[in-house]
């Protein structure tokens, strides 16, 4: 009332059209952006779990880095929350800050401190630098002194000598920030765009002085006596570099770099950070675009015989027990950029006897070519008496498996390694990092099922092994304690709310959902093999039946299958005899645990976050009441004045702002039509609302004691908020992936909220309807009859009396796409629905009809 009375008054605040369209983008912006977070985060979880579960190889540099990630993530997640909320949950940044306070201190306690120095002796940089000078630098300087393995004259520029050069130049990482904001990883030509930006940026900058003079000192003092004449490679090193992803080929390294030359070359490979792969890449491993540290690896040119990459295990035939050798004569980049046919062989781990070898035809070489002070590579011809000549004799091949061996021993994990032999057959290792290979195979013979028919098959695998059991269906929203010990989960998504039952199952199954979601984080914590995105599998598979569920090659067998039965030993976590590995225990409990499960429990509450999965669950659950809640400004007139009128055939007044990417085409000043309508979840939901299947075709019959009950109730002012009614105006807020629908139409309101977009993280759908005109008892069997068809087509639903609310979340866009346009029907079909709400029979009969597309 007491907005109507201002109304009345004319004291309600006049907000401009840019005003109230700005709020409304910024308030998006915001939402959008902590969804990015926690999409990243989710990301780190799925990591550090793998890691800590023997899935991954785990250096102090990755764990660091993700742990100092995790927190960066988390509080700006809680940041955003804040903004949306107008600082509701104040107390929750001071949760996650304390958090990020006690895992930085066991960083520091475990590791040692940063550094300040602009370049590095190759000699003083070991693993436990990999922070300060990157994964390559780190690496070669490890090998070369823990081992004693050869490696090239050189020296490492850190990571502050490129943070220094984008921070002192004037406005420069300003300048990187705006643009990288500007990155929606979901868009090719977004990405595009900001990498040429940004690279040229970098590009067009000055060193700094002191850069300069810290570099040319380290180069000067490297190559002593011949500092003017050496030609060298300048490789990158970047933070997560050479570690647990290998960012192999994603960014640039500079041959036959002179002291003239050497700082285009350092500016070169800083830009690289910033390359369409490099961004496309970080994206996609959820790192953050503008959050990488480039080091420069400064190596003298080997001028070699031979040189080629060699795996210490084949990375296909896991059973084989042999390492992989190629070669190719001159410089190896024809075998790392794949642009020739290699000399290849498979070298028996055991005792270095050549199991196969087959000598490639070697019609060119890569060379250095030195011409009037300018260096360039080029292909000259190989000599033909020389073409089927191997690229290493038997001798030096012995030699580099032994050295590569050696390699996996010292880290304790598969290795890739590119190597060089000079003209006296002395290895010289270039670059060492893990071999990118799934380590729970390495050791077991995976059995051949051709021919064994399958129920299911070319599903994703979330948490490795094998499981079998009885198919048990499964609502993560009842009761986990009623799940049956051994039994198979199978349910339509993925969720967390299946913590309680999931130590209890044999193997998960689920229709839908993300390796990086919570609950695929909770399988691999607990061992418990789980595949995902297998559509129609819950119809397919009835209770009781015997499956074997491997997810180790995505498929679902008919009863027990004994060649499984060595897969389904649970495989043992990795040794922690590592400083990586106890650092990771000491920081994991502060990161990994998932305790906020049930958002209906008086326990998920703030102050009951005691790791950051359980800040990041806090948040994601909250951030979507925030932005479900501009449905109340709308309603109270706010935003009004930035609207375009909807121009079409529904039934409401319907009123939208765009958030940008909403609509297209030419439009008069104050209207739109559907052809402007750009929002893939607006175009979703109108189409339903304008099936003519469920559009009126005349006047509904109207049950006379229902009309008279809705007369009664409005006399007496017995409805909804002590008889007021909620507005004439119903609003959309859209973005090309975002709808916020809000109907608020006489004593009745429904608000729908959704993402619909290509990342099953993200896409969500939450329904709210409240009010009615006519009595309880008919509005209650219209809540009732709603639930019933919300239930049906795959909704979780809580109702309250006369409110109703309801949950669709982590499916695919077509999914949530076909569930929008049956939201736009729903909505036509239960306007005035309550009057019609006689008895108990209508309720099914209602809802029945609906389901099966009868909408009158």
């Amino acid at each position: 009332m007491l907005h109507k009375l201002r109304t009345f008054l004319g004291l309600e605040n006049n907000i401009d059209k840019e005003k109230a369209s700005a709020t409304f983008r910024r308030r998006y912006a915001i939402f959008k952006e902590l969804l990015q977070c926690n999409s990243n985060l989710a990301t780190v979880i799925a990591e550090m779990e793998a890691m800590l579960d023997g899935e991954r190889s785990a250096d102090t540099n990755q764990i660091r880095k993700d742990a100092l990630q995790a927190c960066v993530e988390c509080e700006r997640m809680a940041a955003s929350l804040n903004e949306l909320t107008n600082n509701t949950h104040s107390e929750l940044a001071k949760i996650v800050h304390a958090l990020a306070v006690r895992i930085e201190t066991e960083i520091a306690e475990q590791t040692l401190g940063d550094i300040h120095e602009l370049t590095l002796p190759l000699e003083n940089v070991d693993a436990s630098l990999a922070y300060a000078v990157g994964g390559k630098n780190a690496n070669l300087g490890e090998i070369h002194k823990a081992l004693g393995i050869r490696i090239p004259t050189g020296f490492a520029i850190t990571i502050q000598a490129g943070i220094l050069h984008l921070l002192r130049t004037n406005g420069l990482f300003k300048k990187i920030h705006a643009v990288l904001r500007t990155v929606d990883p979901e868009l090719p030509q977004s990405i595009r765009d900001a990498s040429k930006a940004v690279q040229k940026l970098i590009i067009d900058a000055e060193v700094p002085e002191e850069v300069r003079r810290a570099i040319l000192k380290q180069w000067d003092a490297t190559f002593a006596g011949r500092s003017t004449d050496v030609l060298c490679a300048l490789r990158s090193s970047a933070i997560a570099e050479d570690g647990i992803q290998s960012f192999a080929g994603q960014y640039a390294s500079v041959l036959g770099v002179t002291r003239e030359t050497l700082f285009d070359a350092f500016k070169a490979i800083i830009a690289s950070l910033f390359s369409e792969r490099a961004l496309s890449y970080r994206a996609s491993h959820g790192f953050r675009l503008e959050a990488q540290g480039m080091g420069i690896c400064c190596l003298e040119m080997v001028v070699p015989k031979a040189a080629g990459v060699c795996y210490s295990m084949h990375p296909l035939t896991v059973t084989s027990n042999c390492l992989v050798v190629n070669g190719v004569f001159g410089l190896g980049e024809l075998v790392v950029d794949g642009s020739a046919t290699p000399d290849t062989w498979l070298v028996s781990r055991t005792d270095k006897s050549i199991r196969e070898e087959k000598i490639a035809t070697k019609t060119e070489k890569l060379v250095l070519d030195v011409k009037d002070g300018n260096v360039a590579t080029k292909r000259v011809p190989v000599p033909s008496e020389d073409a089927n000549t191997p690229s290493l004799d038997h001798n030096a091949l012995k030699d580099l498996c032994e050295t590569v061996l050696a390699l996996e021993r010292h880290y304790q994990y598969p290795q890739d390694v590119e190597w060089a032999v000079d003209e006296n057959n002395q290895i010289i290792i270039l670059q060492t990092r893990p071999l990118q290979i799934d380590a729970r195979l390495a050791d077991r013979d995976v059995p051949d099922l051709t021919g064994v028919p399958t129920l299911a098959s070319g599903a994703d695998t979330a948490a490795r092994g094998v499981g079998f059991g009885k198919i048990q269906h499964f609502d993560p929203e009842k009761d986990g304690t009623e799940f049956t010990k051994g039994a198979v989960m199978l349910l339509k998504h993925s969720s967390p709310m299946a913590m309680v039952a999931l130590r209890n199952a044999a193997a998960i199954v689920a229709e839908t959902g993300s390796m990086t979601g919570h609950m695929a984080i909770l399988c691999r914590e607990f061992n418990v093999p789980c595949i995902m995105n297998l559509p129609g599998i819950c119809e397919q598979l009835s209770d009781g039946l015997e499956v074997t569920v491997d997810a180790i090659g995505g498929r679902i067998f008919s009863g027990v299958i004994p060649e499984l039965s060595a897969l389904a030993i649970k495989k043992e976590r990795a040794t922690i005899d590592s400083q990586a590995l106890l650092l990771l225990k000491r920081i994991a409990p502060l990161i990994l645990p998932l305790h906020l499960v049930d958002p209906n429990s008086e326990f998920f509450a703030a102050q009951n976050c005691t790791s950051i999965h359980d800040c990041m669950r806090f948040i994601h659950e909250f951030s979507y009441t925030a932005m479900f809640q501009i449905s109340d400004d709308l309603a109270q007139g706010s935003g009004h004045e930035a609207a375009l009128k909807l121009t079409c055939r529904l039934p409401i007044d319907l009123h939208i702002i765009d958030l940008g990417k909403g609509l297209t085409g030419n439009h008069p000043p104050s209207s739109v039509s559907i052809n402007n309508i750009a929002s893939v979840p607006m175009q979703n939901l109108i189409h339903g609302m304008l099936d003519p299947a469920v559009q009126a075709k005349g006047p509904r019959p109207i049950d006379m004691k229902g009309f008279l009950s809705v007369m009664g109730q409005s006399m007496i002012g017995a409805n909804n908020q002590g008889g007021e009614r909620f507005g004439d105006h119903s609003y959309a807020i859209i973005s090309d992936r975002y709808l916020l629908f809000s109907s608020r139409v006489g004593y009745h309101y429904a608000v729908l909220d959704t993402w619909c977009g290509d990342t099953v993280n993200k896409n969500y759908i939450r329904f709210e309807f409240a009010g009615g005109a006519a009595g309880s008892e008919r509005r209650i069997r219209r809540i009732r009859c709603i639930a019933i068809i919300l239930r049906e087509l795959g909704f979780s639903v809580d109702t309250e009396g006369t409110r109703l609310r309801g949950r669709f979340q982590k499916y695919p866009k077509e999914t949530t796409s076909d569930r929008l346009v049956s939201m736009g029907r729903l909505l036509i079909m239960t306007r005035q629905l309550d009057m019609l709400m006689v008895d108990e029979a209508s309720v099914q009969r209602f809802a029945a009809n609906f389901l099966e597309g009868k909408y009158h």
